[in-house]
C-alpha cells in the first residue's frame, strides 16, 4: 500500500493497522468491569478486616492504564511510522529475450525423454528460475508462426504460455522457420533500438523453403543476435508418433507413400542460420543434456544491458522501533509493578508514642475487666 501523509513530515506505511485501536474500547471496559467484579466478591465473602488497608495503595488502575497505553503504542509501530521520506527512482536493466519455439509435428520424437517438445519447454521454465531483469517473449511456429506472449516482465504469464505448448499451439502444419524469425521482426521486436537483442531459437532445423538465413540477416541488421539451440538425432533420424490406428491401440507414425517420416536434427542450417546474425551462436543439443541457465549466465546476462523501466518510490526513514521499544517498556513496568504499593507508616513524636501506649494500656484494663465479670 502506498504511505499515507497526515502532513508533511510523519508518514505511515500501514495506515489501516489504526482500525486495531477501536478493540481497545472493549478491552478496557472488560478491564474495568473484571476490577469492579473482583472487589465486589472481596466485600462479599471476607469478614476479616484488610490488614494492610489505610497502608497500601491500591495501584491496579494505572497498571490497567500503562497495558492500554502500551498496547495503543504497538499499534503504532505496526503502522510503521516515519519521517524525512525522499523520493528515489530505481532502474530496471536488462536485454530482450526471445524464445521461438519450433511446435511442428516432428517435435513429437520421443528421442528426448518424454519428447523434443516437452523437454523444450521444460529447459525454457528452468531458465525463467535465473532471469535477472530481462524482458521475455515467446513465439511458436510451425506452417506459420504466433506470438503467445508479448515481451514481458510477467514472468507468471510467460510460464503459463510455455506450459501450453502444443503441436495444436499453431493451426497450420508444416514447418516455415523465415515466417517465425520475421515475426519476431515485424511483431515482437523495438527495431528502434539496435542492441541488447537475443532470439533463443528451439528447434530440430528443418524448414520448408521460407528462406530462414535471409530472414536472420534481417534481425541481424536490427541489432538482434540468435542462439539456435537444435535438439534431435542428427545421425539416424526418429519416427514422428502419430495417433494411434483406430482400435488397435498401437503406437502409429507418420508416414509418406507407406513409408515411415524420419526426423533428423538439421545442424548446418542452423549454423547458417545463427551466422547471419553478429555474435550468433549455433548450440548442438541433439539428445544430450542441455542447462539453458547455464548459457544464459555465459552468455545473455554477460552482455551488455540497457535501462528498460524506471520506477519513482517513496522511501520513508521508519522510527516503528521508538514505539515497539516504549510499547515493551510500558508492559514490562505493568508486570513488575505489584497491584498494591504498601505506604510508608507515618513518624510520631515522644508524645504521640506516650498516647498510643495509654491508649493500648487502657484497652488493656478494660479487656481484663470484662473477663472479670
Amino acid at each position: 500500500m502506498a504511505p499515507f501523509a497526515t502532513d508533511g513530515a510523519l508518514r505511515f506505511v500501514h495506515p489501516e493497522a489504526f482500525l486495531l485501536l477501536w478493540l481497545l474500547l472493549p478491552l478496557a471496559a472488560a478491564l474495568v468491569l473484571a476490577g469492579r467484579a473482583r472487589r465486589r466478591d472481596a466485600r462479599r465473602f471476607s469478614s476479616v478486616p484488610d490488614p494492610v488497608a489505610g497502608t497500601a495503595l491500591n495501584v491496579r488502575p494505572l497498571l490497567v492504564a500503562l497495558t492500554l497505553a502500551g498496547l495503543a503504542l504497538l499499534v503504532i509501530g505496526v503502522a510503521r511510522p516515519g519521517w524525512e521520506s525522499s523520493p528515489t527512482t530505481v532502474e530496471r536493466r536488462g536485454r530482450d529475450v526471445v524464445f521461438v519455439v519450433d511446435t511442428s509435428r516432428s517435435m513429437l520424437a520421443e528421442d528426448l525423454a518424454p519428447n523434443r517438445l516437452d523437454r523444450a519447454k521444460l529447459a525454457i521454465l528452468d531458465m525463467v528460475e535465473v532471469l535477472d531483469g530481462d524482458r521475455v517473449a515467446l513465439v511458436a511456429y510451425a506452417g506459420s508462426a504466433v506470438v503467445k506472449s508479448p515481451l514481458t516482465f510477467d514472468y507468471g504469464f510467460f510460464r503459463m504460455a510455455v506450459q501450453q505448448l502444443s503441436v495444436t499451439s499453431v493451426s497450420r502444419g508444416g514447418s516455415l522457420l523465415g515466417d517465425a524469425l520475421r515475426t519476431v521482426h515485424d511483431d515482437v521486436l523495438d527495431n528502434q533500438v539496435r542492441e541488447f537483442k537475443d532470439v533463443l531459437l528451439i528447434t530440430d532445423g528443418g524448414d520448408h523453403d521460407s528462406f530462414p538465413v535471409e530472414a536472420a540477416e534481417a534481425l541481424g541488421q536490427s541489432g538482434a543476435r540468435i542462439l539456435a539451440i537444435g535438439l534431435g538425432d542428427d545421425a539416424a533420424g526418429q519416427p514422428i508418433p502419430d495417433v494411434p490406428r483406430s482400435g488397435t491401440g498401437a503406437a502409429a507414425y507418420v508416414e509418406h507413400d507407406g513409408e515411415i517420416v524420419l526426423s533428423t536434427l538439421d545442424a548446418d542450417l542452423l549454423r547458417a542460420v545463427a551466422g547471419a546474425t553478429p555474435a550468433g551462436r549455433y548450440v548442438h543439443w541433439a539428445t544430450g543434456n542441455l542447462d539453458l541457465g547455464r548459457l544464459y549466465r555465459e552468455v545473455i546476462a554477460a552482455a551488455p544491458g540497457r535501462m528498460l523501466e524506471a520506477e519513482a518510490f517513496e522511501l520513508i526513514d521508519e522510527r516503528f522501533q521508538i514505539f515497539l521499544g516504549l510499547a515493551l517498556l510500558l508492559f514490562t513496568a505493568a508486570a513488575a509493578v505489584p497491584d498494591r504499593l504498601r505506604l510508608p507508616r507515618p513518624r510520631v513524636g515522644p508524645l504521640g508514642g506516650l498516647l498510643r501506649r495509654a491508649d493500648r494500656s487502657s484497652a488493656g484494663r478494660q479487656v481484663r475487666g470484662a473477663s472479670s465479670r
